[in-house]
């Protein structure tokens, strides 16, 4: 099996992946509106332990960029949609490195949406209001560490990719150019997104220390969900988010 046809069937299968969890999100309305609320409270949790990295000259795009287009409470299933419809045109036009990029993106999404749906499967028919020990409770109910690990890995290769994406010569001008193309092949979104992590992390330079911020903090709180003590999580949740 050649490169194209591996990358096609990894992006195909996290595709579907993620589709069908959602899909069973939406066939379940209370388990839906769970998925809805932990997902806003996730992403509220990441607002406030990077807080100072989102508020940094330096750090902020990148942060950002993470929180509103890597893991956000929004669906993006209209994203991973139009993705599915033109794969074969994306292999053709999309630069390699692109392309890396969006396979650890879209697989980062299926393995977030499927630990998601199990912690709503947890924590469906609890109180309205989550809180750091309930939501400590459902994690650890869910485990699934060695999942956990993988996703902080995720975020730390899709970081990676970026950071490679943006030295590489005339990447910049090769996006610039393909956003007709893009446009006129159907993948826009597609398009936006990868423009605006590689504008993100070439403001930033060298990705290294941002990348190891985030991703030590994410290994400190998963250690300590893990042994039982969700004091770390509560500390961070009770701090207000920055306007």
């Amino acid at each position: 099996m050649g490169d194209h046809e591996a990358l096609a069937d990894r992006l195909e299968g996290q595709l579907a992946k993620a589709a069908a969890l959602r899909a069973r999100s939406r066939a379940d309305p209370k388990l839906a509106a769970t998925r809805e609320r932990l997902r806003e409270w996730q992403a509220g949790r990441l607002a406030r332990t990077h807080a100072d990295l989102l508020e940094s000259p330096r750090f902020g795009p990148s942060a950002s960029f993470f929180l509103s287009d890597v893991y956000a409470a929004k669906d993006v299933g209209s994203r991973d949609d139009q993705i599915g419809r033109i794969i074969p045109t994306m292999l053709k036009l999309v630069p390699a490195g692109g392309l890396e990029v969006v396979a650890d993106a879209l697989e980062l999404d299926a393995l977030s949406e499927d630990l998601d749906t199990a912690m709503a499967e947890v924590l469906r028919g609890s109180s309205t209001r989550l809180t750091a020990p309930a939501y400590g409770q459902a994690y650890r109910k869910v485990g699934r560490r060695s999942d956990r690990e993988r996703q902080i890995d995720l975020v730390q290769h899709l970081g990676q990719a970026l950071d490679h994406l943006t030295r590489k010569r005339f990447i910049g001008s090769a996006l610039a150019v393909m956003r007709r193309p893009a446009k006129l092949a159907g993948f826009e979104d597609l398009q936006s997104f990868l423009e605006r992590g590689y504008v993100a992390f070439r403001e930033l330079g060298n990705a290294d220390d941002f990348l190891e911020i985030v991703t030590s903090r994410e290994r400190q709180l998963l250690d300590a969900l893990f042994a039982c003590d969700d004091s770390l999580l509560d500390a961070v949740m009770s701090q207000p988010l920055a306007q």
